[in-house]
């Protein structure tokens, strides 16, 4: 069986305690840090379920997973992953990939940002399509045009934009909230369709599950503070 379990938005002490047994009962446990900023620590979940936890990059994921879906066949296996299992899509994938050599799959979900959000003040039913704002050597430092075509259409349509900020934790490369928004300018400038000014006013909601500090105010204020990492933006 491959059971993919939540480990929650902070740390370890997020994961749920059906996740907890999951680990505990499984045959081999790896995980995955690199989908998201996860503040937790490893050698503690170890302590909390008595096994080894096999850290993997985004490779072992995409490129070799086959090697995991063997011992599947055999054993139970759980891959852990920051926020809810499903948020990223590369995860489904391997679900569908499992079920489709006949491998029994669960997940186990947990908190994420997409049920987080709300803290804000936000409901889910005002946000429309979700965007993140690429790391510049994603785009090889063009703009990204199709960031600034999703805000369009939100707004168009009167609803939210969640903007989640790249992260390349295997490079130990971060978006800062000054340069995403920087970066929604630029674009503004570029194009020049009066989607995003200085004076909007954004929510940024910072360190979710930990401090969860929320700002609420204009861009240009905005780019004066110093937000804590992981933070999103709502336009």
């Amino acid at each position: 069986m491959l059971v993919l379990v939540g480990l929650g938005l902070h740390d370890e002490m997020d994961i749920s305690l059906k996740g907890l047994e999951q680990i505990k009962k499984s045959g081999k446990v790896y995980a995955e840090v690199y989908t998201n900023l996860w503040k937790g620590d490893i050698k503690k979940l170890e302590e909390l379920t008595g096994k080894e936890i096999i850290k993997v990059k985004r490779k072992d994921l995409e490129n070799e997973i086959q090697k995991i879906l063997e011992e599947a066949k055999i054993i139970n296996v759980a891959i852990l992953v920051p926020g809810d299992p499903l948020v990223a899509t590369s995860h489904y994938a391997i679900l569908e990939e499992a079920k489709g050599i006949g491998i029994e799959t669960k997940v186990i979900h947990a908190s994420s940002i997409f049920s987080a959000i709300c803290e804000t003040g936000i409901r889910i039913t005002q946000l429309g399509q979700t965007i993140t704002i690429p790391l510049p050597k994603r785009t090889m430092g063009k703009l990204p045009k199709s960031v600034y075509e999703a805000i369009k259409e939100n707004r168009k349509r009167k609803l939210k934009t969640l903007c989640l900020l790249d992260i390349d934790i295997e490079n130990d490369e971060f978006l800062s909230v000054s340069d995403a928004l920087k970066i929604l300018l630029n674009l503004e400038e570029k194009f020049n369709e009066k989607v995003v000014s200085r004076l909007d006013q954004i929510i940024v909601f910072s360190d979710v599950g930990g401090s969860s500090e929320i700002f609420k105010g204009s861009i240009e204020n905005a780019l004066k503070e110093d937000f804590e990492l992981p933070s999103v933006i709502i336009l």
